[in-house]
């Protein structure tokens, strides 16, 4: 087997491992910072309605605070955060898992090649470019780029090293 057709498909599932685990760190910032406020709104709602015994007073903050926690709620449940990050930390995993295999196989035949080209193929399918932040899309082109090392496919052009100069024929 072509060892440098390995070495393409090495690098392409190092920088998805990368890519992955950088969603990953992403998205669980985004559900921490949506959980942060539910837990501050459930405590203030606790906190109100201990206070008082008479329940006339409490009854618009109470209102109040109920309704941030459900404009959270619809908030969290639109961005699903939480998902998102099940998901990129299982990728990510999957990712350096066949990065391992290729490492692992001395002499690669046509046949095993195949079968983790398709695993790879596999696993691109079931990311979701559009949830990874232009940001980290770009370091991780970048720092693979920079180290001479391929990058998959959905990655070109995110730094712009898909142009071309173009001479004009005269």
């Amino acid at each position: 087997m072509n060892s440098l057709k390995i070495i393409k498909l090495l690098d392409k599932c190092e920088a998805m491992t990368l890519l992955c685990s950088k969603a990953t760190t992403h998205w669980a910032l985004v559900k921490f910072c949506f959980n942060i406020p539910l837990v501050l709104t459930s405590s203030a709602m606790c906190i109100i309605n201990s206070i008082s015994t008479n329940a006339n007073h409490i009854k618009i903050p109470n209102i109040i605070v109920n309704a941030i926690s459900v404009l959270i709620i619809s908030l969290n449940n639109t961005v699903r955060g939480g998902e998102k990050y099940e998901i990129f930390k299982k990728l990510s995993t999957q990712f350096m898992v066949l990065s391992q295999d290729i490492e692992s196989i001395d002499e690669m035949t046509v046949e095993q090649y195949n079968i983790i080209v398709l695993k790879y193929d596999n696993l691109i399918s079931d990311v979701a470019f559009e949830d990874i932040t232009l940001t980290i899309k770009t370091s991780v082109a970048k720092s693979f780029n920079d180290a001479n090392r391929n990058i998959p496919i959905q990655l070109n052009g995110i730094i712009g090293n898909n142009s071309k100069i173009r001479v004009e024929v005269l």
